[in-house]
């Protein structure tokens, strides 16, 4: 007990003792989701087991067609500030922990360079079709702080991403990628137990 006040404080330690009970009231199998957080589109949300996340936490799902589009695994840790949205499909695997002000996202508000119709500038962002591609990020993944995840992108297990990557493309499993666009570094060798640089 004095171990958890000195981490956290009197207040901090009763503000986690109210965060755990209305986790356990209004989320079964989770372990803690702290305030305040906003999440819509629940039904349409396959949680794992022992899901933690930190503040400020936003999940959006809205599928275009009714079945569930934001499935998370088991042993599953987003900290302070993520937000996670789809409309068609996002999986995050097991084990995968997630750093802050993080954003991971399966569409976007219009088409911009695909084949086939583009989005015309002249009309509101909020007014052009969605556009959406499935999201993948496989086991004991690790995104770190201020990553941006978005439309179409398979993350391999056991990837790392580094601080302030955007990923726009495919990063293959026991991966490093980092970068505006991300771009892979590293990759692990398992026969020898040791990061490589590309």
């Amino acid at each position: 007990m004095i171990s958890f006040l000195r981490r956290y404080s009197f207040l901090g330690l009763l503000s986690l003792a109210i965060d755990v009970l209305l986790t356990k009231i209004f989320f079964s199998g989770i372990r803690l989701i702290r305030r305040p957080f906003y999440i819509r589109g629940r039904r349409f949300i396959v949680w794992g087991k022992r899901f933690t996340a930190g503040v400020g936490l936003r999940m959006d799902a809205f599928p275009e067609i009714l079945k569930p589009c934001l499935h998370i695994g088991d042993d599953v840790q987003v900290n302070d500030h993520v937000h996670i949205a789809a409309i068609n499909s996002v999986c995050i695997g097991n084990n995968v922990l997630i750093a802050s002000r993080v954003f991971i996202s399966d569409h976007d508000h219009g088409s911009y360079g695909d084949p086939g119709e583009h989005s015309d500038p002249e009309v509101p962002p909020i007014q052009r079709k969605l556009c959406s591609s499935p999201v993948y990020i496989g086991d004991n993944v690790w995104i770190g702080e201020g990553v941006g995840i978005l439309p179409g992108v398979r993350i391999g297990q056991g990837a790392v991403i580094g601080c302030g990557a955007i990923v726009t493309r495919d990063v293959p499993e026991y991966s490093l990628a980092v970068g505006n666009p991300a771009r892979v570094i590293k990759k692990y060798n398992l026969r020898i137990k040791k990061w490589e640089r590309i």
